[in-house]
């Protein structure tokens, strides 16, 4: 690096003259060179006899302008026709004038925007708002029945104005706006629908907002377009209903927004119920209310008396009867039962007992036949049994007797 350009820094004991800061801040801007720039034209300032045309240049989408100067040669054979408001691409160099401290554009070409150029690019837009999700369906919400305060930006005492409120007035007298009035097309309108459009969304009140305009030609409706206003309507937390032009204008916050209307007398119909049309369903829900209730009554009063018909209801006593005939029969069956059973069981027992008299040694007895026992108690079955002299004892069916025996058959 040069000594020319390394030069000291600047300080309270050794600032820099102006004319160095000034020649400072041309070679920074020198650095740019040629650009486009794109943007509305504002003021057109043509001096009758003057060669030079001075413009201000706008931002569509915000508060931010530039002067712009150029030959009237240069103006004439590019946009012979520019008026205010037009929107315009001009290629020039910036550059500042020492003398006045002041910036500006010095454009060599200036062509004026087309509705066609306009609407590629708003279709370019479109495309571009779609893929990042600012259209998408699911995102959009739903609108409040009875809203108790309702934002709506609009001209300044426009039909748009007139129609969304005389017509929601009409249909729920008691509606509250809260009307904001911006400029709607031309220079300046998208940074005042923006501004409208948050003060709207911060009021807790407003449950939801209305951005309204009557009809226009493609240039009127741009703002209605603009990439920083289409962001506005989606970064609020309040719902937003488009209301611009006609049924047939489609301008790209009618995607972005909650609800699109037709025109704003439908953003009217939209946004609040009809009194009349209420009243009349009210009273249709009350008509099949009493319908239903009066119905209910008349099948349930049938269906008592179908109760109290019956016999359980109407003869009570006759349950009682039925129970008593029956207890009474089924007692009298027990009855028999046990009887028939005692009776068979006692049958049984004389039979059983006869068996065992008959089986029993003392029935033997009776017939005549004796029991002989030794004195161990062993009966005598065979002769065999017995010695000569020994003792026995003889049972009969009447006492008991003693004998010995005097010689036994075996010896005899």
């Amino acid at each position: 690096m040069s000594e020319e350009r390394r030069e000291p820094a600047s300080t309270a004991d050794a600032p820099w003259p102006v004319r160095q800061v000034t020649q400072k801040v041309q070679a920074w801007i020198a650095r740019l060179g040629w650009v486009w720039v794109d943007g509305q034209v504002a003021q057109i300032n043509r001096r009758p006899g003057a060669t030079t045309v001075f413009l201000t240049l706008r931002d569509p989408a915000a508060d931010l302008s530039l002067t712009v100067t150029t030959s009237r040669d240069v103006l004439d054979r590019g946009a012979p026709e520019l008026v205010d408001g037009a929107r315009v691409v001009v290629h020039a160099k910036p550059e500042l004038f020492p003398g006045r401290g002041s910036f500006s554009l010095r454009a060599d070409e200036i062509r004026q925007v087309g509705v066609g150029e306009l609407l590629a690019r708003i279709e370019k837009l479109k495309k571009l708002l779609d893929a990042e999700g600012l259209f998408a369906r699911e995102r959009k919400r739903r609108l409040p029945f009875l809203p108790s305060r309702i934002g709506l930006i609009t001209g300044r005492a426009s039909a748009a104005e007139r129609d969304v409120l005389d017509n929601a007035r009409r249909r729920w007298p008691a509606v509250e706006f809260r009307t904001v009035n911006v400029a709607v097309q031309g220079v300046g309108a998208v940074a005042q629908i923006i501004d409208a459009l948050r003060a709207l969304d911060a009021d807790d009140r407003v449950e939801v907002i209305v951005l309204a305009r009557g009809g226009g030609s493609t240039e009127d409706l741009l703002a209605f377009s603009d990439e920083a206003l289409c962001r506005a309507v989606f970064a609020c937390r309040t719902p937003v209903v488009s209301a611009i032009g006609h049924e047939t204008d489609a301008p790209l916050i009618d995607y972005v927004a909650d609800v699109r209307a037709s025109t704003p007398t439908d953003a009217a119909k939209r946004i609040t119920p009809d009194l009349t049309e209420e009243a009349q369903r009210i009273a249709a829900a009350r008509e099949r209310l009493d319908r239903a209730v009066d119905g209910l009554l008349t099948r349930e009063e049938q269906r008592l008396v179908g109760v109290r018909s019956r016999p359980a209801l109407a003869r009570p006593q006759l349950m009682i009867d039925q129970r008593a005939g029956e207890a009474t029969a089924l007692r009298q069956r027990a009855s028999r039962c046990l009887e028939h059973r005692l009776s068979s069981g006692d049958d049984e027992l004389r039979h059983t007992l006869a068996r065992l008299r008959a089986l029993s040694p003392q029935s033997t007895l009776d017939r005549g036949y004796a029991v002989v026992r030794r004195d161990d108690g062993q009966v005598v079955r065979a002769a065999g049994q017995v010695r000569a002299g020994e003792r026995l004892r003889i049972t009969l069916a009447d006492g008991e007797l003693t004998a010995a025996v005097a010689v036994r058959p075996a010896d005899s």
